[in-house]
This record gives C-alpha cells, structure tokens and sequence, in this order.
C-alpha cells in the first residue's frame, strides 16, 4: 500500500524531499508555490490531510509571528506523524561556540521561528533545524555571477551550511524516527569569506575584495546573519538517524555545484 504525505509549502528544499519520496512508492500531496493545492483550499487540504500518513511543513511563522498551519489545520493534525522544517536561528547568537539540540532557544533574532518550533515540538513532531541551505540553483556561483558574493572583514565569524540534497536524506531518514529536534548541518562551519575564497579557486577567478560590514550595503535581512555566530553540531541526526551527509563539508558541495 501507498504511503501519502502531505506536505504543506512545497517549495525548494520540500521539492526535493518529494522528488526523492515520489520514485520511492509515496504518494504526495502539497500546498506552496509548486504545490497540487492551495492553502486555503480547505476541504481539498482536510480531505487530503484525512488520508495522509505523515505532514510536512516547510511554512515559516508569519508576520504576527504565528504558524498558519497550526493556526488553521492543527486540529488536523492529531493523530499524524509530523515533520517540521525549522531553522538553527533559534539558537541565537553563540560567539562562535558549537550548539546541539540541547542548547536553549528564542534568545536570537527568530523568535516566531523559535516559538512555531516549539509548538511543532509540542505537537510530537520531528523538527529539523537548518542552518544556511545551499544547492543546485542557490550556491555561492550563482551570486558571484550577478555580482553579489562579499568577503567581509570579521574575524572569528563563522557559519554553518547544508546542502539541499542532504537535507532531503536526512528527513526521509527521520519519517519513522522518534520526535524531537535534530539538527541537520554539515561538518565543516566556516567563514563566509573561506566559502567565497574556495568558489573563485574552482573558477580560476579572483576573490572579491576584502570590505567592512558598513562597505558592503548588504540588505538588512544579509546584514542580520552576521549578527550572529555560531557552529551546529549533528551529532543526534548522525547517532539517531543514521544519517550521513553526502556533502559532509563545503567543499565537495562546491565541487558538485561548479558550473561546467
């Protein structure tokens, strides 16, 4: 028998989990962009939703920092197996310290994001944090090409990545694993300079050059990154999930994604 899993906000990464899923016999069912449904298509999705195994949601908190999806089809949901697409900026800033699923949330910038994880923990689901989401489309190239890779002079920063691909690998993984959070980050955090650095030596290009966070007339949503520092373990998604990150650094992600 078919399983079916609902996926509410079937967008970049969320395609590739049912890309990988569909081949494998599941039968999936979404909302988002590139969705099947609408979302407020009700009685589609709680039709849906009432035959579906496991729920997806890739659906960020909005703008009055609530989870539409817990906000309108949480009495749906009982009785599901959940999964949750989060974020490790509900870590807050670490000063460039290690964190694991232990550590404390909503101190950051993403306090909707901290709070609509929370609520998803508290519902039984598995809850995957992600740090920045790197793939084929959206890497470090395609911003050297239309001018918009910086090198930026702070010392100490660092940043933790995924490749898209893996974390696809590492929500299949979970489907059947026990709730919680799970951190699903590569092994290697790095500047953002050391990225930009490795991506023009694989294009025989020059870096461009090194400038101030004030120089750089970065967008407030890219400036804010930079406010935080931090380095995510995935110890847990390696130990309980058995998960293993196909690109375990940003350099073989890159060597993959370097245009041909």
């Amino acid at each position: 028998m078919k399983r079916r899993l609902f996926i509410f906000g079937l967008g970049y990464t969320a395609g590739y989990i049912a890309n990988r899923l569909e081949p494998a016999g599941w039968e999936v069912v979404s909302t988002g962009r590139d969705g099947t449904l609408s979302f407020d298509d009700e009685g589609n999705v709680r039709m849906a939703l009432a035959d579906a195994d496991h729920v997806l949601s890739s659906v960020p908190p909005g703008s009055e920092g609530l989870d539409p999806v817990l906000e309108r089809y949480g009495d749906a949901l009982a009785a599901k197996a959940l999964s949750y697409l989060s974020s490790t900026g509900v870590y807050g800033d670490a000063e460039g310290a290690w964190v694991d699923e232990s550590a404390p949330t909503g101190t950051g910038r993403r306090v909707a994001r901290a709070d609509a994880d929370a609520a998803w923990l508290g519902r039984g689901a598995r809850v995957y944090r992600l740090p920045g989401i790197y793939g084929p489309g959206r890497s470090i190239f395609e911003r050297l090409a239309e001018g918009r890779a910086h090198r930026i002079d702070l010392p100490g920063q660092v940043f933790s990545r995924v490749h898209v691909e893996d974390i696809a690998a590492g929500v299949i993984a979970g489907l059947d694993a026990a709730p919680g959070a799970y951190n699903l980050a590569d092994d290697e955090p790095c500047s953002q300079n050391r990225l930009v650095e490795e991506a023009c030596a694989l294009l025989g290009i020059a870096p461009p050059p090194m400038q101030s966070l004030e120089a750089a007339n970065l967008s407030p949503m890219a400036r804010s990154f930079y406010a935080e520092n931090r380095r995510v373990a995935n110890g847990k998604a390696r130990r309980a999930l058995g998960w293993q990150p196909r690109y375990p650094s940003f350099r073989e992600g890159l060597r993959a994604l370097r245009p041909r």
